[in-house]
This record gives structure tokens, C-alpha cells and sequence, in this order.
């Protein structure tokens, strides 16, 4: 477990403190999720969240329907179209997630030492005594003793909008319980859980195959994440059914929250595609000294095998305020240090006052850790864990990122037709952008020849410094050369947002048939040399 050690390079002075954040086009390396509802679904503040930084859109089908994530997609379509900014979609699972619905929308009040009784009888009425809970087996699953916590969506564990139940006894359908602490909670959803307590439920539910099967196959989306996550047949379940609604190429991001992911971690990330680190319900399972273990250990070995990770829960306080706390901004950059390739925003974008601001302030702490980043730790500390003989791809790989460092490389650009190559590049942790050419491939079913590539560049938007450009089809004409018009619109690009100036240097990655080759090329006005 490496992270946490001198993350502070040497050139790294206190004067850096003291200087303004200088604006960029990419504003950070780190990925920043944003998840869209009720205060980010217009057109003009998905445009925002979209200058600001982010490059994913989740849509969180825990609550409302998908007419609704069908609109707010329609509207974030539009906003991609008038930014000419590229953004993957990610639809996020409900799971067996335990929820009460508050059908008025009033705030409920609860009172500490007070008694409330959670209940599956669902014709007894919401209020501050009586909390009605879909599931049967609720009053079998719990014992005296155990904690239950109540929560408004995407916020269960936040101290303000959480209420932390003692179970007393249980009663045929109910469940009593003391109330520990006084809280408000308000919305038209409560999350209900129960810490160290395995539901017996599907990961993946019929709700969730539903949505799935109609909005997810309509909409092709880039990424699912995978809500509760315990087992890595989880992940082959789901994969499985993904090849049966025609989306093989979707990617799984294993949400793992809770102990029973925690145990079983090392398999579900050899199945999985990327990890989303929940911190919220694995914030309540684990004692809180030993939540930093396991998010250092799970990011030390997502890392070393080259998948990207993703950290949730970082920013509460800014769902109602304009800056975070100071633990909040150090949290993020340490996540930053530890590894991370993204970071989660839930109740901050999707209902929070701030949606805009949240991106743009997570995107500067996530800039400023990137410039103290220890590279030369991680990359010694990944070329320990690479399995000998290394293959020639991630050689040569693991060569272009230190040709970049010594070469001082404005960009390292990098072609590639599946994504893997790019994705080589980014688990060495590249100083530098990486300019991704997604070559499309041409492929064929029984009923239609097809262009690929779409998709794999808009999943490189997951990885932690890769900026996915299209290649054009007409490029990738067997026996046809991608370098040269492959290579002009990288150095296009990387001018029109300022990455690139004349005399920058630029490293290229390439795979030529069975051997990867990389080149060093230095800009000259219009020209390469």
C-alpha cells in the first residue's frame, strides 16, 4: 500500500501555495462525474457542468422514471452538440437498495431517544413513528442490537440529513427501533440500511433489467455501474445479460459498498471493467478509522492493474454551500494521491444549489494534487507489480511515459482502435494529456456492416488523463496509414485549446500490427519534424 507516502515533489515550493490556479482548457487530469437531475438537467446548466469539467453523466435510476432520464439525455445531447464537448453516459443501477417513499414531500422531523418502528406493512402511513419499507423480509434480517440508518437519497450517512437507529426488538412485520440522533430529513425518497446485514436480493433486480433492456439498449450507454456489488458473479450476471440486450460493448464499473463487496474486492476487479469506491454505505458498514485502509488498498490495486477507479462521496456540504469544508477539499486531493482516475459527484450536482461550482472547484483540488503528484513513486511501484516477461504493448508503453517526463512532452498522443492502448499509456500516470485517436474499425452481424469506435472513445473519458478524438472511417481503409492525418488532428486540437505551441514536444504511441512502436516529434509552425 503506497499511497500516502511523499506525495510532494521537489520542485513543489511554498510559493506555489501562494500563486493563483491558472486556468487551462483541460482543467484537471482526474475525471469528474457529474450525476444530473432536478438542478442540472437544463440544457444551458448541463452546457456549464460540461465548460467546467465534466466528463461523465450518470443518471441514477434509484427514483423517477425514464421519460424523465430520457428528457435530461435529450437535453445534455443538446448541450454536447453547442460545446462540441464529448461527455459518456453511465447508467447507475438501484439494486437492492431498501427505500421508503415520502409521497408528500414534507419534511419529517425525528427526535433523538425517541422509538420508531421500520415496518413492511406498506398500508401504514410515513411519518415520524412509522417508517414503511418494501420488503418482506425485513424483521428477519435484523436482531437487537444492529444499526439501521436512514437517509435522504444519495446523502445516507451525512450527519445533518441522517437519522442512526438502534434495533430494540422486532415485532412479526416490524421492527422497533431508538432513535440516536435528531434530524430532518426531507425529499420524496429515504434510503434505508442496514450496516453488515446481506439482503437477500439480486444485485441485479428485474427494475433494473427493465431499465436495462429499454432505456439503456435505446440510448447505447458507454458504462453501468453496478449498484452493491458483493461477488464477481455479479459482474458475470450482468455481462451475460448486457451480450443479450445487444450491448457487449458497455462497460461495467462494480459499484463495492458495502463488507461483503469489501471481501470478495480482488475478484470483482478481475471481472470488472472500473470500480466506483461507494464511501457512503461502506462509510457506514466500516468503523470510520478504517475506511482510508480499504480505499488506499482497493486504489493500490486498481492501479497496479491498470483499471480505472472511482471515488464517490466527496463534497456533501456543497448540495448547500458555495465552498467545502477544509477536510472535503483535503479529501479530494488526497483521493487525487491514492489514485484515483475519477471522482463521483451524487447530491451535489444532481439536487444540490451548486451543481457548476462543485465541478469547477473539484476539478482545481483534483488540478493542484496532479502538480505535487509522486510520479516517479507510482511508476517505479508499477513496473514492481508487472507480471514478467512484460508484454512488448506495455513496454513500450511504460517507455513513452518516461520518454515524456525526460523529453519534457507537451502531450503524449496515442493510437488506438479497442481503447487499450490509451489505457496502457494512463496506468503509468502520464504527467501530460493524452490525446487518444480512436481508429474505427469496421465490423459485421448478419444484417449490417458497422463502424466501431464511437463508443471505446467516449469510454476513454473514464480514464484519468485521456482525451478520446474520433478518427475518421476513411482512415482506417485496410492498408491505409492513421499516422499522418491521425497525427495532424491531434497537433489541430491540441492548438485550437492551447495544448500545443511551436517547438512543443510530442510523444506517439502506436501499434504497427504485432509490434507497438513509440517516436518522438517536435512542432515547427505547421509543421513536424
Amino acid at each position: 500500500m503506497q499511497g500516502g507516502q511523499m506525495i510532494v515533489e521537489e520542485n513543489a515550493k511554498l510559493s506555489s501555495v501562494l500563486t493563483p490556479s491558472k486556468p487551462s482548457y483541460i482543467q484537471s487530469l482526474t475525471k469528474i462525474v457529474g450525476t444530473l437531475g432536478p438542478n442540472s438537467r437544463s440544457v444551458e446548466v448541463i452546457e456549464a457542468c460540461l465548460k467546467a469539467g465534466m466528463s461523465v453523466a450518470r443518471f441514477d435510476f434509484s427514483w423517477l422514471d425514464e421519460d424523465y432520464h430520457q428528457e435530461t439525455l435529450e437535453n445534455l445531447r443538446m448541450a454536447m452538440k453547442n460545446t462540441k464537448k464529448l461527455c459518456a453516459i453511465m447508467l447507475d443501477t438501484t439494486g437492492p437498495e431498501l427505500q421508503v417513499c415520502n409521497k408528500t414531500g414534507n419534511p419529517i422531523e425525528f427526535k433523538a431517544d425517541s422509538h420508531v418502528t421500520v415496518t413492511s406493512d406498506l398500508s401504514k402511513e410515513l411519518c415520524a413513528d412509522v417508517l414503511p419499507v418494501d420488503y418482506a423480509e425485513l424483521a428477519k434480517m435484523v436482531q437487537k442490537g444492529d444499526t439501521v440508518y436512514l437517509g435522504q437519497h444519495l446523502f445516507t450517512g451525512h450527519e445533518t440529513t441522517s437519522v442512526w437507529l438502534e434495533v430494540l426488538e422486532t415485532k412479526g412485520q416490524d421492527v422497533v427501533c431508538l432513535v440516536k440522533n435528531s434530524a430532518t430529513l426531507a425529499g420524496s425518497m429515504f434510503t434505508v440500511y442496514m450496516s453488515n446485514v446481506l439482503i437477500n436480493l439480486p444485485t441485479l433486480t428485474e427494475h433494473d433489467k427493465q431499465v436495462i433492456s429499454k432505456w439503456g439498449s435505446r440510448n447505447n450507454v458507454d458504462f453501468i455501474s453496478l449498484s452493491y456489488t458483493c461477488h464477481a458473479e455479479d459482474v458475470k450476471e450482468l455481462r451475460d445479460f448486457l451480450k443479450k440486450q445487444n450491448l457487449s460493448q458497455t462497460q461495467i464499473y462494480a459499484k463495492v459498498e458495502t463488507v461483503e463487496g469489501l471481501k470478495h474486492f480482488d475478484e470483482i476487479l478481475q471481472e470488472a471493467d472500473g470500480i466506483i469506491f461507494g464511501r457512503g454505505n461502506l462509510g457506514i458498514d466500516l468503523p470510520p478509522e478504517k475506511v482510508f485502509l480499504f480505499q488506499k488498498y482497493a486504489m493500490n490495486k486498481c492501479n497496479i492493474v491498470g483499471k480505472p477507479v472511482v471515488i464517490t462521496r466527496v463534497v456533501d456540504s456543497m448540495t448547500g454551500n458555495l465552498r467545502p469544508t477544509r477536510a472535503e477539499a483535503t479529501d479530494v486531493a488526497n483521493a487525487v494521491l491514492d489514485g484515483a482516475d475519477g471522482i463521483m459527484l451524487g447530491a451535489e450536482t444532481l439536487r444540490g444549489l451548486y451543481p457548476v461550482e462543485s465541478i469547477k472547484i473539484v476539478g482545481k483540488i483534483c488540478a493542484e494534487a496532479e502538480n505535487v503528484y509522486n510520479h516517479t513513486l507510482h511508476y517505479k511501484r508499477i513496473i514492481r507489480h508487472v507480471e514478467e516477461p512484460m508484454s512488448h504493448a506495455e513496454s513500450v508503453a511504460s517507455s513513452a511515459v518516461r520518454s515524456a517526463v525526460k523529453v519534457k512532452a507537451a502531450i503524449i498522443v496515442v493510437f488506438t482502435s479497442s481503447g487499450r492502448a490509451a489505457r496502457l499509456i494512463a496506468k503509468y500516470r502520464p504527467t501530460v494529456p493524452v490525446v487518444a485517436i480512436v481508429t474505427p474499425r469496421l465490423q459485421a452481424n448478419s444484417l449490417r456492416w458497422t463502424f466501431s469506435g464511437a463508443a471505446q472513445a467516449r469510454q476513454l473519458l473514464g480514464v484519468r488523463g485521456v482525451y478520446p478524438i474520433l478518427g475518421s472511417p476513411d482512415d482506417a481503409a485496410p492498408g491505409g496509414s492513421t499516422e499522418e492525418p491521425g497525427l495532424r488532428l491531434a497537433i489541430e486540437h491540441g492548438r485550437s485549446v492551447g495544448l500545443l505551441k511551436p517547438d512543443d514536444r510530442i510523444v506517439v504511441f502506436q501499434k504497427i500490427g504485432d509490434s507497438a512502436v513509440v517516436k518522438i516529434i517536435q512542432v515547427q509552425g505547421q509543421l513536424l519534424v
